[in-house]
């Protein structure tokens, strides 16, 4: 087991819980360190969120110009049509089927080649082609207003790619949920169980989940408080509207897919006639442990160090030992 190292870790969380502050601390950590206390090779890692924070700057720019948005119900709500958590997953799909195929895109556009992948995922569940039927020269002007920001999107996402995934650990976060007091199993398409089930066989055949446990009451409390106004599309400080932490994520599945799996350690999927069962184990944040994540390494404390890695080493030692 001293060689063995985890291939896929998916990072879920309610919004806030510390998933990002979790991946941050795995990035500075020393890859021998990593390996031996985390099994982790160096960390490649994948999240959806700048792709809710630019279907949220295109409804924005919708909406200045006297139109209907496309995606979200309003500024301050969450998405118009649900079945978007999957136009979601699809993206990561994608960018994992990129990231190891180390495909490199070079659009005249990059604005233009983002909300063309966005229809595309947004068709394998069901939705419309909602961008690509926009008139023109509306979806001319907006690709305009993006470009700057699609470009240095697609940039990142290249620059993530590895010279070679042997020996690297993938780390795939998101956060899903359903409305406060929501009847157990949540249905689709909110909820883990929804977006697991649309991850790409070539994921979920080597996935195992690191969830980031902290009650839905701690996970608005630290949402407030690392929510920077100036800074709306950063991964680290991005807050989300309270409306959306109250109907989308007031609570979630996953203790629910626990006590409800056929094997223990794990939950079921079901996906594409096929059954998945992913090893989970849980990174208890119900008192904070990673919110000192956020500032400068150099002033981070000993103490708070050690509790944040001991309690990711239990996590990881499980999910390695079930692997």
């Amino acid at each position: 087991m001293a060689d063995k190292i985890l291939d896929t870790v998916l990072l879920l969380a309610l919004p806030a819980s510390g998933k990002s502050e979790v991946r941050r601390y795995l990035a500075l950590l020393p890859e021998e360190e990593c390996r031996r206390d985390f099994h982790m090779g160096p960390t490649v890692q994948l999240d959806d969120f700048p792709y809710v924070h630019m279907m949220r700057r295109i409804d924005d720019l919708l909406q200045s110009q006297g139109k209907a948005r496309l995606f979200f119900q309003a500024p301050d709500r969450g998405f118009a049509d649900g079945r978007d958590w999957g136009t979601l997953i699809h993206l990561i799909n994608e960018d994992h089927a990129d990231l190891v195929s180390r495909k490199e895109e070079k659009p005249s556009s990059a604005a233009m080649h983002l909300m063309g992948r966005i229809d595309a995922a947004a068709s394998k569940v069901g939705l419309p082609n909602r961008l690509g039927d926009l008139p023109e020269q509306l979806r001319s002007e907006i690709a305009d207003k993006l470009e700057a920001e699609s470009r240095e999107q697609l940039k990142d996402k290249h620059a993530n790619y590895p010279d070679s995934l042997e020996g690297k650990t993938l780390v795939i976060e998101f956060a899903r949920g359903g409305p406060q007091g929501s009847d157990m199993p949540i249905p689709g398409p909110m909820g883990y169980r929804y977006s697991l089930s649309h991850l790409s066989e070539a994921i979920l055949g080597k996935a195992c989940v690191l969830y980031v446990w902290v009650t839905p009451e701690e996970s608005r409390r630290k949402n407030e408080a690392r929510a920077d106004p100036d800074d709306p599309g950063s991964i680290l400080h991005h807050g989300v509207p309270i409306d959306v932490m109250l109907n989308d994520y007031g609570c979630d599945d996953m203790d629910w897919l626990e006590q409800n799996s056929d094997r223990p350690g794990t939950i079921r999927i079901e996906s594409r006639g096929k059954e998945y069962h992913l090893p989970v184990a849980r990174f208890d944040n119900r008192v904070d442990k990673t919110s000192f994540i956020r500032e400068d390494q150099a002033s981070w404390a000993k103490a708070d160090v050690e509790a944040v890695h001991n309690g990711l080493k239990g996590a990881l030692d499980k999910l390695i030992a079930a692997v």
